[in-house]
């Protein structure tokens, strides 16, 4: 990745090697579980994570092995929009198109939610689609050159 580009990383751990790809666990936490005073509040939220990542030579790593997985934030943005933005505004619109042609608020509030689970079966559906949009990197930890390598999924 150019280093124009704003990255997110997570270090991780290599879970499998498999014959064309690699496993890897990631630890994602949120900004409250990185906090000082996270043992006051209950909102600390911490969760692994398992990300498959193919490579050209998945057996040049080894499980347990710690590697850092890289994505450009542009990636995360897009993921955010599919995940909340767009089905909030499906949900809104559908529901403002409802009230306004007289069908009543309970009608209208059910069939903007019943909309929701039809954007979601749909998004399930093209999740192979979409997971090929999606480019990650991964480096060594212990590779000494910092060298970062493209994969995508």
């Amino acid at each position: 990745m150019s280093a124009s580009q704003p990255i997110i990383e997570h270090p991780g751990m290599v879970l499998k090697v498999l014959d064309d790809s690699v496993e890897v666990m990631i630890l994602s936490q949120s900004a409250c579980a990185s906090c000082h005073a996270k043992g006051a509040c209950t909102a600390a939220d911490m969760e692994e994570k398992i990300v498959s990542i193919s490579k050209s030579q998945p057996h040049s790593y080894k499980v347990g092995q710690q590697v850092t997985v890289f994505m450009q934030q542009k990636m995360g943005t897009l993921a955010v929009l599919f995940g909340y933005v767009f089905p909030f505004v499906f949900m809104l619109i559908t529901l403002i198109v409802l009230l306004i042609n007289g069908f009543g608020e309970g009608v209208a509030g059910l069939s903007s939610l019943g909309g929701l689970v039809i954007y979601y079966v749909i998004l399930f559906l093209f999740r192979e689609r979409i997971s090929n949009k999606f480019v990650f990197a991964i480096k060594d930890e212990a590779n000494s050159d910092g060298s970062q390598e493209l994969i995508s999924r």
